[in-house]
């Protein structure tokens, strides 16, 4: 008789209907198989992100992609650090035992990071940072490449869905100056040190809780929003990146000068004729996977130059009560699901 193999399962959070944070279930299932140009990863810690509660929602397409081809049930997360326990025979540069961290084939919805074990491109990942935990790098990529194509290098030629003119980064440096408003969060937060790291004075923009955490990440200058209004307190800045985005993201277009720009994270509210009569530039990007630009990242937080803040960790189990963490708002950093020690 031949012999018998029973296939590898493991533990992974899935949806098997769209809803609120009681429809995430943690199933027993096969572990992947990695395919051409992939790895198999032994997950360590996932970050939770936007896309993760949209998917759960119900949002299956990313805007400007193909339809989807997600069918119930799935495994959502795109944010993974963990170690390399297979490789795929054409790839190079990655062997089994590496540590490494990535953003799973975004913007899909098809990352799969919530569970023991992901299928992950080996072009999506970089070596974590030695000096940095599994919890803290898996923190840092969709929030990471966020802050860094939105301001340092978009780094591809993809047409963005949500305009037709290339994302262009405002060039930073001493004398210029960025507003960051939602600077305590995610991509908030590493906007902030990002902008320090090249020189700019940045103004940060969250609640009156975040101010001590925000001057120590290096910001010039604090306003609390619950207290003040923005756009009567600064005026003449080059740049503001606004992860907040919503109806209430135009006020900010006061804040500049002629020739500056409003990045808009989350699509806002804009009125073509003001920001033509205002001469400034809106523009928006979306995230891509990227793992030399995560290398990069990586290398500024293994020196220190930028840290990541956590704001809560949950075991892979509790995968609803992080949502449920998330849904509270007023994050601190990330939120972080713990899966191997």
């Amino acid at each position: 008789m031949p012999a018998h193999t029973t296939a590898r399962t493991m533990r992974a959070i899935r949806l098997h209907e769209h809803g609120g944070p009681e429809v995430l279930r943690h199933d027993e299932v096969p572990v992947p198989e990695p395919g051409p140009g992939e790895v198999l990863v032994r997950v360590h810690a996932v970050g939770v992100n936007p896309p993760d509660w949209y998917l759960r929602g119900g949002l299956t397409s990313v805007p400007g992609e193909p339809d989807s081809t997600i069918s119930l049930p799935v495994i959502p997360g795109t944010d993974v650090s963990g170690v390399v326990e297979a490789v795929a025979a054409d790839v190079t540069g990655l062997a089994v035992g590496d540590e490494v961290f990535g953003l799973l084939r975004f913007p899909s919805f098809d990352g799969r990071a919530y569970a023991e074990y992901v299928a992950a491109r080996a072009s999506d990942l970089a070596r974590k940072p030695a000096g940095v935990d599994h919890v803290h790098a898996a923190g840092a990529p969709m929030a990471g490449l966020t802050a860094w194509q939105f301001l340092i290098d978009v780094g591809h030629d993809h047409p963005s869905p949500f305009q037709e003119e290339r994302h262009r980064p405002t060039a930073l440096g001493p004398g210029t100056t960025v507003v960051v408003n939602g600077a305590a969060g995610g991509v908030g937060h590493f906007a902030v040190q990002l902008a320090k790291w090249k020189g700019a004075q940045v103004v940060a923009v969250a609640s009156g809780a975040h101010e001590a955490f925000l001057a120590g990440l290096g910001a010039d200058r604090f306003i609390d929003y619950t207290t003040s209004r923005p756009e009567e307190l600064v005026h003449g800045a080059d740049l503001v990146l606004d992860t907040v985005g919503g109806p209430h993201s135009s006020r900010f277009l006061r804040t500049l000068k002629r020739g500056g720009a409003l990045f808009p994270v989350f699509l806002g509210e804009f009125d073509d004729e003001e920001v033509a009569k205002l001469g400034v530039t809106v523009s928006t990007a979306q995230v891509r996977s990227d793992g030399a630009q995560l290398a990069e990242l990586g290398r500024l937080l293994d020196a220190g130059t930028v840290r990541v803040e956590i704001d809560s960790t949950y075991a892979l189990a509790d995968a609803r009560a992080a949502h449920e963490r998330a849904a509270r708002g007023h994050i601190r950093g990330k939120i972080v699901l713990t899966v191997a020690p």
